[in-house]
């Protein structure tokens, strides 16, 4: 059960970064942000609600769906959600962060926040809602069993057939950060695959594994139909294409080394957990499948086994540890070698601050560096001492380098060097404020 010690110091805690900054712990982009920066920063979250929107059947009008969003803030998604939905709630664990919402949310009559207990929905009776989402909250609560409850309270609250789409924090285990209520919990793409199956849910989407951003959709069924599924054969692979670029080819590894595979006649019920593909006689799980239902073409996503040979490879579905398609053929790149470069150069806390830092701090983000790289940087020809690394997306091999400005470099604009492994890059001109 959840620790009512864990709620209180949730709400304690967030109480505490509403009053001083809601926007910034919210947003992470600035600290004192403008309205208007504010709710811009919620563009790619609406975008990633958005595109579950097919899955509901065809001619949906979304002014007729409901939402329920698990940790809504001051109303950052809630406010331009309500001009999309009919009706959108949003709960929150911090009473100071509803009062900001409903200020935000005064004069829209289909949108209201309400105080949740930090643990559960109990609020709201069963199947009242077709879409429940959250957002950068899970990754905050320090207990995995208060995170499986919401879970299984959005199980409840969702009407059969309606959407769970969340976020989660992906990255591996590290022993050196403790569990709280900023640094939350971690979860392991095994976890919610588990967790899908033992809850009737159709996992239709899992993205971003091994990151800060693993996102799950997913599907609410009647409750024992998991247990009911048998495989079903006849789909037929029509066509396989590269997932990002629609291309006919597939790189062998890297970012790109994903396979879109268009497929007709696919069981209603297929989803990331009961499907596999086959490629060149070795079995992947799909990260992605969607599409128009039973009429087809639905599409399931899904990234090469490590090794895969190059050439002309054999690809086939299987459903249940069965096959249910014919082979078809993919054909299989090298991957291109790796082109390291920096991405970006911002304050470490304000990053909305581009080559600009206002706390003598600095993050730097790279990639395609390769695994386990060696840094070394310098500003204003002073050499920088504990670079702290992390990887925050081992697919492309991105990392993120926080830097600490010493206190002999006075304001002024001066050179970042960050070298890789003995070779640099292009200097990077930064201005230190204070």
């Amino acid at each position: 059960m959840p620790d009512p010690e864990v709620d209180r110091q949730m709400r304690q805690d967030w109480d505490r970064r509403a009053r001083e900054d809601a926007c910034y712990y919210v947003a992470f982009g600035r600290r004192r942000q403008s309205a208007e920066e504010f709710f811009a920063t919620a563009a790619d979250v609406l975008h990633a609600i958005r595109v579950e929107l097919p899955r509901f059947p065809p001619g949906t009008d979304p002014a007729t769906l409901s939402a329920l969003e698990i940790g809504c803030g001051p109303g950052r998604l809630l406010v331009p959600l309500s001009r999309l939905f009919g009706s959108v709630v949003g709960v929150d664990v911090s009473q100071e962060m509803i009062d900001l919402a409903r200020a935000n949310l005064a004069g829209i009559p289909n949108a209201r926040a309400e105080l949740a207990s930090g643990s559960d929905l109990a609020q709201f009776p069963a199947d009242a809602f077709v879409l429940c989402y959250s957002y950068a909250v899970f990754q905050h609560i320090p207990s995995r069993e208060v995170v499986f409850n919401y879970l299984r309270e959005a199980r409840r609250v969702l009407k059969i057939g309606g959407i769970l789409k969340c976020q989660f924090n992906g990255l591996p285990e590290d022993a050196r950060v403790a569990a709280d209520t900023w640094s939350g919990v971690r979860f392991r793409h095994t976890q919610l695959r588990a967790f899908c199956r033992d809850h009737d849910l159709q996992l239709l989407l899992l993205d971003g594994l091994d990151t800060q951003n693993l996102w799950m959709s997913a599907r609410k069924r009647p409750a024992g139909s998991t247990a009911s599924l048998r495989p079903v054969p006849g789909a037929r692979l029509i066509r396989i294409s590269n997932t990002y670029t629609g291309d006919l080819v597939v790189p062998a590894a890297g970012r790109f080394s994903s396979a879109s595979l268009w497929v007709q006649g696919l069981a209603a019920d297929a989803d990331c957990n009961n499907l596999q593909v086959e490629i060149a006689g070795r079995l992947a799980a799909p990260c992605y499948v969607g599409g128009r239902g039973p009429q087809g073409p639905n599409q399931v996503n899904v990234f090469l086994p490590p090794e895969t040979p190059t050439g002309p490879v054999p690809v086939r579905l299987w459903m249940l540890g069965q096959p249910i398609s014919g082979f078809a053929r993919l054909r299989v790149i090298p991957a291109p070698p790796p082109a390291p470069r920096i991405l970006s150069v911002t304050d470490g806390i304000n990053l909305l601050s581009n080559l600009r830092t206002d706390t003598r701090s600095l993050k730097v983000q790279v990639e395609e560096v390769g695994r386990h790289p060696v840094f070394h940087a310098s500003l204003g020809g002073r050499p920088l001492e504990d670079l702290d690394l992390s990887c925050v997306d081992p697919l492309s091999d991105r990392y993120a380098i926080n830097l600490k400005v010493p206190p002999e470099i006075p304001p002024g604009p001066h050179r970042l060097i960050l070298s890789l492994g003995g070779r640099p890059f292009a200097p990077v001109q930064v201005e230190v404020v204070a």
